[in-house]
């Protein structure tokens, strides 16, 4: 299993979804252009020294992106889907994708994904944040495989 990012604009959502991926033994994939320089020293504070424990592949685009998936499900979470992933069955070599955190994917790259799951939250709001979606996806998703660490 994966956690793809398309387009992160926040380096302190990035650093917590890689240390995120190093407490899970999850990779992570970054898919540019990102909103802030990879270097950026709040990518690094917000991963701490977890960041040294996480596999992390860059991507220059979603194309070359998508060449590396193979034959994984891609599963896109986004605010605009009306299944939930409660109620799906993951699979391990998942490739969980989540969008940049102002604008989520555009149509043409939802289409080409295989699912798209929401995650259930209280009507009068809009959104949660990266980082705190991509956890609980990626918890939920590992508890169904078996995958959580021991």
């Amino acid at each position: 299993m994966r956690i793809a990012l398309f387009e992160p604009e926040i380096a302190g959502n990035v650093g917590a979804v890689l240390r995120l991926g190093a407490c899970l033994g999850v990779a992570v994939d970054l898919i540019e252009p990102m909103g802030f320089v990879w270097d950026d020293r709040r990518v690094r504070r917000a991963a701490m020294d977890y960041i040294d424990h996480v596999e992390v592949v860059r991507h220059a685009g979603f194309a070359a992106f998508r060449e590396t998936v193979g034959p994984a499900r891609l599963v896109l979470f986004t605010t605009k889907a009306t299944a939930s992933p409660y109620d799906f069955a993951f699979r391990p070599d998942d490739v969980l994708l989540f969008g940049k955190e102002s604008a989520g994917v555009p149509a043409e790259i939802a289409a080409v994904c295989d699912e798209r799951l929401r995650i259930p939250i209280r009507a009068e709001v809009r959104s949660m944040n990266l980082a705190m979606a991509a956890g609980l996806a990626l918890g939920e998703a590992l508890r169904q495989v078996g995958g959580l660490p021991g």
